[in-house]
């Protein structure tokens, strides 16, 4: 497919355990136009060959060594070929067959970005909950001044106005990414499909660096935000983390 609409970008490395609900979301999918980009990071285990049977000749497989999560990002974006590119990492899942249908619907010439909710999973694919934090009504660059409001998962973009990521980050260069795309763009060319888009499996790697994360997440923060911002608006998050921990 030359022109798709879509460009599915999934990262792996060593995912055999997980990878199989993320294909057979992609391969569900009533809409069809779209190509399926599978990144790995030269995988020992049975990433590919489980890639491969679900996936077939339509997912584009490319897998040798790399710097890291967000280097094989990059090397996805470049290869990606659709107007809109969206990041679905092994162990993630569309929430239905129709969801890229709801993505397609929204789509066009004056939208720059399409989003949507999320419900975190679990390894048995039992919905455990929804993110802590809720999507904006309407998205402006001030949004993510209150944190990564939007799943990276859920956050689909045109490809045009998408940079790469900043690898000098290691664990949340994404939040750095979708801030800048959303700095690309002007809040009417955005849309709130205001419907749950992407099941999300809890195990990710800023979960299990959460510390490092937290840190490059206020270095981000003011950046974008400047840091008397960024201190504010930390200092806000402490009760909404004191408040996860007891529902614990």
């Amino acid at each position: 497919m030359m022109n798709p609409l879509f460009s599915i970008v999934t990262i792996t490395w060593n995912a055999g355990k997980v990878i199989r609900p993320t294909m057979n979301s992609v391969c569900e999918q009533t809409f069809r136009n779209f190509e399926h980009i599978l990144v790995d990071g030269a995988s020992t285990d049975d990433t590919l060959a489980v890639a491969r049977e679900v996936g077939g000749e339509e997912v584009r497989i490319i897998s040798e060594r790399d710097k890291g999560l967000y280097d094989a990002m990059n090397k996805g974006l470049r290869m990606a070929k659709g107007e809109y590119v969206v990041f679905l990492n092994a162990g993630d899942a569309f929430s239905s067959p129709d969801t890229l249908r709801l993505y397609a619907d929204s789509a066009g010439e004056d939208v720059d970005i399409i989003y949507g909710d999320t419900v975190i999973v679990n390894p048995a694919r039992e919905i455990v909950g929804p993110r802590h934090l809720s999507v904006p009504e309407k998205l402006t660059l001030d949004s993510f001044s209150h944190g990564m409001l939007i799943c990276h998962q859920a956050f689909m973009v045109r490809r045009a106005i998408a940079p790469e990521y900043d690898l000098s980050y290691r664990f949340s260069a994404d939040y750095d990414w979708t801030v800048r795309c959303i700095g690309a763009t002007i809040p009417e060319r955005c849309r709130n499909l205001h419907a749950v888009t992407i099941h999300y499996l809890d195990e990710g790697l800023t979960e299990r660096h959460k510390k490092a994360s937290l840190r490059e997440r206020f270095d981000i923060m003011a950046k974008h935000y400047g840091r008397g911002k960024a201190v504010m608006r930390h200092l806000s998050f402490v009760p909404r983390a004191l408040m996860r921990r007891f529902k614990k």
